[in-house]
């Protein structure tokens, strides 16, 4: 079968002397692994180096029987050269990358996070507060990929928090001052840090860069978010160390 999509590369190797292997998240069948045969011998043969975080336009054969297809064609259509031009900002998009690389399962079409990413490199050409918008995007791929916090109440006992509460990183949520904790994987967090979560969940990106955030709640998102991520998914992203 015979694909043709968009996709975001989110890595890619060098595989035997000619050819690399490439991962993107398609906006049609999400996160997909292929071969691109003879790129590194002939760099004409594609219309892309397939560099990180690019964004192109791909044919590829689907294989039923492997989760590794055949690329025919990749031709660039974005490159982000204020992103590649800055530190900074290189090492957020790359923190993305390996984010949804994370989350998101194999062949699994989630369109909301194709969006959600293609705006978050949209934005990090030109934002001037890099944080925040790497707080807005880690919010907001939880979100959609099925990961998101319960902060509506207390995750044990459902019952309606009022005031600084503690977030369980293990249970995944808010706990209120009557529940037990039931391990040492907690902290206290504000009621600011939990309405600004919530405000991001479910607003739109524009909307979402409108907010401001005090030092407190960004304090509180840095280490709830970096400790939630690394409790649910059991490791370390490498391009973490942009959070510390």
């Amino acid at each position: 079968m015979i694909v043709k999509t968009k996709g975001i590369v989110l890595r890619s190797r060098d595989l035997r002397e000619t050819s690399k292997l490439t991962t993107f998240f398609t906006i049609s069948h999400g996160k997909v692994t292929g071969v691109l045969k003879g790129i590194r011998k002939d760099h004409r043969k594609f219309g892309s180096s397939v560099d990180r975080f690019s964004v192109n336009d791909i044919v590829y054969y689907e294989y039923k029987r492997s989760d590794i297809h055949l690329v025919s064609q990749c031709d660039l259509t974005q490159y982000f050269f204020p992103i590649r031009q800055d530190y900074e900002r290189n090492l957020a998009a790359n923190y993305a990358l390996e984010l949804v690389d994370a989350v998101m399962p194999v062949e699994e079409a989630n369109l909301h996070v194709y969006h959600a990413l293609t705006a978050y490199l949209q934005a990090l050409q030109t934002t001037p507060d890099i944080e925040r918008l790497v707080f807005i995007f880690q919010i907001k791929i939880l979100h959609l990929s099925g990961f998101s916090p319960h902060l509506d109440s207390c995750v044990r006992c459902a019952c309606p928090i009022k005031g600084r509460v503690r977030f369980s990183m293990s249970l995944g949520g808010l706990l209120c001052p009557d529940c037990p904790a039931g391990d040492a994987s907690f902290t206290m967090i504000s009621r600011g840090t939990v309405s600004s979560i919530i405000h991001l969940e479910s607003n739109s990106w524009e909307q979402a860069q409108r907010l401001g955030l005090t030092r407190t709640t960004r304090r509180e998102l840095k280490y709830i978010l970096h400790n939630f991520l690394f409790y649910h998914l059991a490791r370390k992203l490498k391009s973490a160390r942009f959070l510390n």
